[in-house]
């Protein structure tokens, strides 16, 4: 007669629930295990506690010597003796018999030195500065019409303001032109220019006598 196993009675079937049971198992024990905490108490032994061996050091104070001042220099000094016999008058001498009639001499003072000023000396700053001829805006107009953008400057789109020094002269011309502050672009090089083809400007004077004078003048370069 041949067994027969009942199918209730295989645990093949029910293996896949076995193995998740056991994976939930060893979960749980792996996260118990990593939430588990242990502190180590602290046992105070007298015999071996810590103390503070380390030797003082005492620096001895000391004073710094005090030195005198140096004596002060001998002087010689000159008295001059006065004879006792001899008036000196102390108060000043007052008119007791002046009138209002009476003419009082009258105080000049003596004329004062002119100073030399030097034809090659050149001034910053002076009574009346030098001015271009019509003014501010005649010198506007001058440098509108008369700059040319250069055509580097304009196509890689080069702008701002190029300062230039020149000097002007006793008789308004113009010398001495240098860049004080470059863009580049061959911008300083055509303010340079403009300002060297100037008009003859208004020279200016110190106590009203015509002088060099260093002039600092902003071009400014605009693309529209």
């Amino acid at each position: 007669m041949e067994a027969k196993k009942s199918p209730k009675a295989n645990l093949e079937n029910k293996k896949i629930i076995f193995l998740e049971i056991g994976f939930i198992l060893a979960l749980l024990i792996v996260f118990a295990a990593f939430g588990y905490r242990s502190y180590e108490k602290d046992v105070f032994n007298p015999k071996t506690s810590i103390t503070d061996n380390s030797i003082i050091e005492h620096v001895p104070i000391t004073i710094q010597p005090v030195k005198a001042p140096p004596p002060p220099p001998k002087s010689n000094p000159q008295i001059n003796i006065v004879d006792d016999n001899k008036y000196i008058p102390d108060d000043p001498d007052i008119d007791v018999t002046a009138t209002g009639d009476t003419k009082v001499p009258v105080w000049v003072a003596p004329p004062m030195k002119d100073e030399v000023i030097k034809e090659t000396e050149i001034f910053k700053w002076v009574q009346s500065p030098p001015e271009f001829p019509g003014g501010l805006v005649a010198m506007m107009k001058y440098l509108r019409d008369n700059i040319k953008y250069p055509t580097y400057a304009r196509e890689v789109g080069i702008q701002g303001t190029v300062y230039i020094n020149f000097v002007v002269e006793i008789d308004g011309s113009i010398t001495a032109v240098n860049v004080l502050r470059p863009i580049g672009g061959g911008c300083e090089e055509e303010a340079m220019r403009v300002v060297e083809n100037m008009p003859k400007w208004i020279p200016g004077k110190q106590r009203d006598i015509p002088v060099r004078v260093s002039f600092n003048l902003p071009v400014k370069f605009t693309l529209q």
